[in-house]
């Protein structure tokens, strides 16, 4: 949308969601009042349910936003409506962390992947936490489901994964593998291990090492 397209404040160790949402609106503020580069706030941060999700808040790009600004329900929450002639305009926000989760499919038919990813995801009816899409590993010859997990807690890793391994045996495939790209909470993963291998009154604060140490 802009030379900076979106700034996520995201809550890591002794900080809340609450406070990432306090921040990124006097951090919005900011960038309009010294810079005039306009502001959409998403996510937590977002002023109507129709601005929470980044990719309905996108919609248009650079090209498409200022007739999008025009629009009775798209007025920036800071700034005129209309872009920075250079820099165009950003969203500011406060997520949970995302976690870009991928899993391949011993398939080269992309078409698998993409309508297993329909299933999966949020837009379409799927998990309330989940963006899927279909992408084709040409190194590979195979078909993956990628996916970003914007609530690793709200729609657990493990629940996606045992969810595509099912819409995948209707098409005569299976898992090969999967992978996380980039930084992931620990916590994503314990959940997985918790649950596959049914740990029983598992206490994750206290029990996790380093946890424990870090007090």
């Amino acid at each position: 949308m802009g030379a900076t397209d979106v700034i996520p404040f995201v809550p890591v160790k002794d900080t809340t969601a609450e406070e990432c949402v306090e921040i990124s609106k006097k951090v919005a503020k900011r960038i309009y009042d010294e810079l005039q580069i306009p502001i959409f706030l998403y996510e937590d941060s977002a002023t109507s349910e129709k601005r929470r999700n980044l990719a309905t808040v996108r919609k248009g790009q650079f090209e498409g936003m200022p007739e999008k600004l025009l629009q009775e329900e798209w007025a920036p929450d800071f700034g005129e409506r209309k872009i920075h002639p250079t820099a165009g305009i950003t969203a500011v926000g406060a997520r949970m962390p995302l976690v870009a989760f991928n899993v391949n499919l011993n398939t080269s038919d992309i078409n698998i992947a993409n309508a297993i990813a329909k299933t999966i995801r949020s837009s379409s009816g799927g998990y309330k936490f989940c963006k899927a899409i279909g992408v084709m590993l040409e190194d590979r010859n195979i078909a993956q489901v990628s996916m970003n997990m914007v609530n690793y807690e709200g729609t657990p890793l493990y629940r996606a994964y045992e969810a595509i391994r099912f819409e995948a045996e209707r098409w005569g495939v299976s898992i090969i593998g999967s992978e996380v790209i980039g930084l992931t909470p620990v916590k994503a993963l314990v959940d997985c291990a918790e649950y596959y291998l049914k740990i029983e009154n598992f206490d994750y604060k206290k029990q996790v090492l380093e946890n424990h140490l870090l007090g």
